[in-house]
C-alpha cells in the first residue's frame, strides 16, 4: 500500500495539516497508519478522493455530521444527499435575501404621509406542552400591549408572570408622554426589579421576554432572551429578533452553521435574560406598521419545534388570530411538544370608521 506523510496527503487532498488533525479526531478521515513512537500521521493514496470529497462538502458549509454520513455513502446515494442538502441552502439563502431586502425597506422607507387609522386585532394562547409537567411561560395580548415570557428555574413561572406584569401599565388608551423607546426601556428596568424579587438574587431562576407596544402607526419592541418576534408581511416571515445564547453568537462569528446549531448541546443556554443577577441590555426597536401585518410572539417551545416555513404557512392560511394561536399550539404539541409552548398573533388592520 502506497503511503504519504500528513504534508504529502495535505497537498495532494487539499486539506491541511491541521484540518487532517481535526477530522482525524472526529473519526471523519481517519490515517491509515500511525508511528507507535512518533505518533506521526501516514495515509493510504486510495484515502485522497474521500478527503477531496470532505474539503468539497465542508466548503459547501455543510456540517461535519452530515460529511461524514455522506462520505460513507455509495455515490449515487451521496449525489441525492448533496441535492437535498443544497436544495434546502437555496431556500435559506432565499429567506435571509428576503429579510435583507426587508431591512434596507425598513431604514430607507419615508415615514408614512397617510392619516388612515389603524388598530390591532390579536390573540394569545399558552399551553403546558406533552413533556413539562407545569407551565412556566406567561403570554399577555391587550389594546397597546403584546408579550411573551418563558420562565426558567424553580421559580420560573412566577418570574415570567412578574416581568410580564411590570410591563402591563403600558396598556393604556394613551400611552404616558415621552419617546416610546424609552418608556419600554424603563418598563423593563422595573420587570428587572420584580424578577430580582422572585429570584431572590440568585442566577438559577428567571425568564425571558420579549414584547410589542403598539403606538398607534408603529410597534416598538423590547427583547431579551430566545423568545422570538416575527412579522409575516406580503407573503414573507420575517424574523426580527436575535435570539441571546450561545449558538447564536457562535453562528453570527461563522464557527457554527444553523444546521449544526440544532443538535448542539449548549443550544439552549442563554446569554442574556431577566435573572436575580446583574441587569441585561435588551435590544430596542422600533418597526413601522402596515395595513395586513401580521406579528407573532412566541417562546421557544414553538420555534424550535416548528420549521419556520411551516409558520409562515400557518400564518398565511389561517385568518382569525385566536384560530392562528391555537393552530400553531396544535402543531407544536403534534411534533411532540417537549417544551411550554405560546404565541400571540396580531393583525395590523384599518380602524372602522
Amino acid at each position: 500500500m502506497d503511503m504519504l506523510t500528513i504534508g504529502a496527503f495535505a497537498r495532494a487532498s487539499r486539506l491541511s495539516p491541521k484540518a487532517l488533525r481535526l477530522y482525524d479526531g472526529l473519526g471523519l478521515l481517519r490515517p491509515a497508519r500511525v508511528d507507535p513512537d512518533t505518533g506521526y500521521r501516514y495515509y493510504a493514496a486510495e484515502q485522497v478522493e474521500r478527503a477531496r470529497l470532505v474539503a468539497w462538502l465542508r466548503r459547501l458549509g455543510m456540517p461535519l455530521a452530515r460529511i461524514r454520513e455522506v462520505a460513507a455513502l455509495p455515490p449515487a446515494e451521496a449525489a441525492a444527499e448533496i441535492r437535498a442538502y443544497w436544495a434546502r441552502v437555496e431556500a435559506e439563502t432565499a429567506a435571509r435575501r428576503d429579510l435583507a431586502a426587508f431591512l434596507v425597506h425598513q431604514l430607507t422607507a419615508a415615514p408614512r404621509k397617510d392619516t388612515t387609522m389603524l388598530e390591532l386585532r390579536y390573540s394569545a394562547h399558552s399551553d403546558r406542552g406533552r413533556v413539562r409537567p407545569q407551565n412556566q411561560d406567561t403570554v399577555y395580548a391587550g389594546t397597546r400591549l403584546l408579550a411573551v415570557a418563558d420562565g426558567f428555574g424553580p421559580a420560573g413561572a412566577p418570574a415570567s408572570g412578574a416581568a410580564v406584569e411590570a410591563l402591563r401599565f403600558l396598556d393604556t388608551e394613551e400611552l404616558p408622554a415621552g419617546n416610546v423607546l424609552n418608556l419600554l426601556e424603563d418598563a423593563v428596568r422595573g420587570a428587572t426589579e420584580a424578577v430580582r424579587d422572585v429570584a431572590d438574587g440568585g442566577d438559577d431562576v428567571g425568564t425571558t421576554l420579549t414584547a410589542l407596544l403598539w403606538t398607534g402607526s408603529r410597534l416598538a419592541l423590547v427583547h431579551i432572551g430566545d423568545s422570538r418576534a416575527y412579522l409575516l408581511r406580503d407573503g414573507g416571515l420575517f424574523r426580527i429578533t436575535d435570539d441571546h445564547t450561545v449558538v447564536q453568537s457562535m453562528i453570527d462569528e461563522g464557527r457554527l452553521t444553523a444546521e449544526e446549531a440544532v443538535s448542539h448541546p449548549q443550544r439552549s443556554l442563554l446569554l442574556k435574560a431577566l435573572t436575580g443577577g446583574a441587569p441585561a441590555v435588551p435590544d430596542l426597536r422600533l418597526h413601522d406598521a402596515r395595513p395586513g401585518d401580521r406579528y407573532l410572539l412566541c417562546s421557544d417551545g414553538l420555534s424550535t419545534v416548528v420549521p419556520e416555513d411551516r409558520l409562515r404557512r400557518l400564518l398565511t392560511t389561517v385568518p382569525a388570530p385566536d384560530a392562528t394561536v391555537r393552530a400553531l399550539v396544535a402543531e407544536a404539541n403534534a411534533a411532540g411538544g417537549p417544551d411550554n409552548v405560546s404565541c400571540v398573533v396580531a393583525d395590523v388592520r384599518e380602524a372602522a370608521a
